[in-house]
């Protein structure tokens, strides 16, 4: 392996070469912890860097390997996380200025489980303020100011993971996790032409996790390639006591990874999410439904179960949110916060009232009901990841792309906590890549894999990498 190719190869190749001596766990931190250090701030991706607890770890791992210990696919592997993950030996920011010097003395279920797969922690990640729960409409809003995706300095990484988008797609860690309320994986997934994977609601333990929204928020890996995050969320899902909203459910993703057998698919396309999307969004969304028919029949225009899913969503969001950040909104420091629009948003928020909270609430059982039956029908849902590539800096994002009306299944799929994957399927505006996203039944996480797998077998869009020095 070239040393130059390193930083950004697959976390399945990395493994290989850790696993045979060939790269050393320490060679491989400092590699990233000098990328991180270096390209960091000029992307505005990172809060921590941890080199010297990094290399500490490192350390242990080489030993582990002279002694003949390898923990599996992770094992040396350096990672980032989003900010809102407690750890003992970083500060936790949630990326908002009241809470910059925010410590926890004890690591999330997430961090714990990946130390125990052998994973290297190299830096705490930046994040939009408290994960966009008081509202924001500018890259800005973060108390680390914009972060952007190295495709394009002048351009957003996406949020709420913005730090994790744009740290995988430059190179500076293997992979990361982020999380997802309604949108923050896949959204920087798509910004920065990397895989994003949102598992279904319950199966990885959100302990340790700042909290927006107890009922949607859902953590999961970002990294070069669909096959890397089934390695990942191996080492991640499963039951958690200390959070009693996961499931019994196992999920394994073996290292001598063999193709799962498939049956000829049924891949539905989401009605009126490409038509009025980018043009340069909608092109490059045809011709991947054009590979996918290579392996799978492809439903055009399948519509959505019919019901209110924004409101429901903005409701939800808007309740939990506001009594997750209760403290913070009546000590008055959300003025603190670095969006105008996140300043004030935590009051309004504070008035839904517990009728409209529980009807939305309630809707979310026939929600679920209605998606299931469409899945007896299809195996998969099809959409671009966004409609438009990444946001300019200079613009508040409601006024980037006007006239831009496609809609997402992001909201719904949020909504009845169903998994889904994004990987990069070219590039549009600005030099600026695009995605598409793969959506499937809850705890269908093997098969959104598989298909995504077998789409970037058959693409090369996941090989390339922005050139940054």
């Amino acid at each position: 392996m070239l040393p130059d190719t390193i930083p950004f190869a697959p976390v399945r190749e990395l493994a290989e070469q850790i696993r045979t001596r060939r790269l050393s766990p320490v060679e491989l931190a400092e590699i990233y912890l000098d990328r991180l250090e270096s390209i960091g701030p000029r992307l505005g991706a990172v809060v921590t860097v941890m080199r010297e607890a990094a290399l500490e770890e490192a350390r242990e791992r080489e030993r582990e390997l002279r002694r003949g210990r390898w923990r599996g696919p992770l094992h040396g592997i350096p990672y980032g996380a989003k900010d809102l993950l407690a750890t003992r030996n970083a500060p936790t920011t949630w990326g908002a200025a009241p809470y910059k010097d925010q410590r926890f003395d004890y690591d999330a279920t997430v961090i714990r489980r990946l130390r125990e797969a052998g994973a290297v922690l190299v830096a705490k990640l930046a994040m939009i303020e408290l994960a966009g729960g008081m509202g924001y409409n500018e890259a800005s809003a973060s108390f680390t100011g914009p972060c952007r995706t190295p495709w394009n300095l002048n351009y957003w990484s996406g949020g709420s993971s913005s730090g994790p988008g744009a740290a995988v797609a430059a190179g500076l860690v293997a992979f990361a996790i982020g999380s997802e309320t309604s949108g923050s994986i896949i959204t920087p997934a798509a910004f920065c032409g990397v895989a994003g994977l949102r598992p279904t609601y319950g199966l990885v333990s959100r302990h340790g996790a700042m909290a927006l929204s107890w009922t949607l928020d859902k953590l999961g890996p970002m990294c070069r390639t669909a096959d890397d995050c089934g390695l990942v969320l191996a080492a991640i899902a499963g039951p958690d006591p200390l959070d009693p909203t996961t499931r019994d459910v196992k999920f394994s993703y073996p290292f001598r990874r063999r193709a799962m057998p498939l049956r000829r698919l049924r891949i539905a396309v989401m009605k009126d999410s490409y038509e009025k999307a980018q043009r340069e969004v909608r092109e490059n969304f045809l011709r991947a439904l054009d590979v996918l028919r290579r392996f799978a029949a492809v439903e055009m225009d399948v519509a959505l179960p019919d019901f209110p899913y924004g409101p429901a969503v903005g409701t939800i969001v808007d309740a939990e949110g506001a009594s997750a950040f209760r403290d913070l909104i009546e000590s008055g420091r959300v003025r603190e916060l670095a969006s105008p629009q996140g300043r004030v948003g935590g009051y309004a928020a504070s008035l839904v009232t517990a009728v409209d909270y529980l009807h939305a609430m309630r809707m979310r059982a026939p929600m679920r009901r209605a998606w299931a039956a469409m899945f007896k029908k299809y195996d998969v849902l099809v959409a671009p990841s966004r409609s438009t590539v990444a946001y300019p800096l200079d613009k508040p994002f409601n006024q980037a792309y006007p006239g831009i009306a496609a809609s997402s299944p992001i909201g719904a799929s949020n909504l009845v906590g169903v998994p889904a994957i994004s990987v990069p399927n070219g590039f549009g505006q600005s030099d600026l890549p695009t995605g598409i996203q793969f959506i499937g039944p809850a705890f269908s996480e093997n098969l959104l894999i598989e298909v995504a797998h077998r789409y970037q077998q058959m693409t090369a869009w996941h090989e390339r990498h922005p050139k940054l020095s």
